[in-house]
């Protein structure tokens, strides 16, 4: 199931999605400050490409002191949009049965849209 769904996925928006992720990323990465962000950026898009049959993993830097403070910058700055971006078009795919397969994929990466800092999709 994993395969196929990250297929449709990645036809009817994933790649599109992900591939705007990573272009942001690499602009952000131009400046020095916006380096561990950029990086963040890419590795949504890279988890946006395919979550079909990956998970949100929390790392254990998680509850560290630094990714706090990186987390509540990203979440000022980028994450809440992005998080809603999800929360809007999972909402929207719940409305017919075959998309809700899509709308879960949406709902799972919240967590990562809003605090990437110590977290992993795999």
């Amino acid at each position: 199931m994993s395969l196929i769904g990250n297929i449709i996925w990645l036809i009817f928006g994933g790649f599109i999605s992900g591939l705007g992720y990573i272009v942001g990323g690499l602009a952000t990465c131009l400046t020095i400050i916006g380096i561990p962000f950029g990086l963040q950026a890419i590795k949504l898009g890279f988890a946006t490409m395919t979550p079909f049959g990956k998970q949100n993993l929390v790392l254990d830097s998680f509850s560290s002191p630094l990714t706090l403070i990186f987390n509540v910058i990203w979440v000022i700055f980028f994450g809440w949009e992005i998080a809603l971006s999800h929360l809007i078009h999972g909402l929207i795919l719940l409305i017919t049965i075959i998309g809700i397969p899509f709308a879960q994929q949406h709902f799972k990466l919240i967590p990562m849209a809003l605090f990437p800092f110590g977290r992993e999709f795999r």
